[in-house]
C-alpha cells in the first residue's frame, strides 16, 4: 500500500461510529418493565394476595392492602374495632407475611381507618 492509501484507511478507521455490544433480552425486559411500572403492579397483586391469606376470612372483606414504604405495609382497615384487632394479632400477622412474601422484606405494619373499596 502507498501512503495514499494508508491516509484512506485511517480516514475510514476515525469515521467508524461505535457501536454498542448487543445486550441480553432478559436485562431489556427487565429494563422496560421496570421504567413502565409493571413489576410494581405484580408485586402489589403479589402482596394483596399474602396479605389476605395472613390476615384470613375474617379480616380480608375488612381490610385492604395498600403500599410498601421501607419495610412498612400500610392496611386500610373498614374501621378502628379492626385496627385494633389486627393490632393484637400484629407479631403473627408480620411472621406470617415474611414467610408468604419474603421478597417484600416487611419489617412493620400501619394499619388505618378508611374506604375500602
Amino acid at each position: 500500500m502507498t501512503t495514499d492509501d494508508d491516509y484512506l484507511l485511517s480516514d475510514y478507521q476515525r469515521r467508524r461510529v461505535p457501536v454498542r455490544p448487543a445486550r441480553k433480552i432478559g436485562e431489556a425486559v427487565a429494563q422496560l418493565l421496570a421504567r413502565r411500572g409493571y413489576a410494581q403492579v405484580q408485586s402489589t397483586a403479589a402482596m394483596d394476595d399474602a396479605w389476605r391469606r395472613a390476615a384470613g376470612e375474617r379480616f380480608a372483606a375488612q381490610t385492604r392492602c395498600g403500599p410498601v414504604r421501607r419495610g412498612v405495609l400500610e392496611v386500610t382497615c373498614a374501621n378502628s374495632a379492626v385496627v385494633q384487632e389486627l393490632t393484637f394479632q400484629k407479631s403473627a400477622l408480620l411472621k406470617r407475611l415474611t414467610e408468604l412474601a419474603p421478597e417484600q422484606k416487611i419489617r412493620d405494619l400501619k394499619f388505618r381507618v378508611g374506604a375500602i373499596d
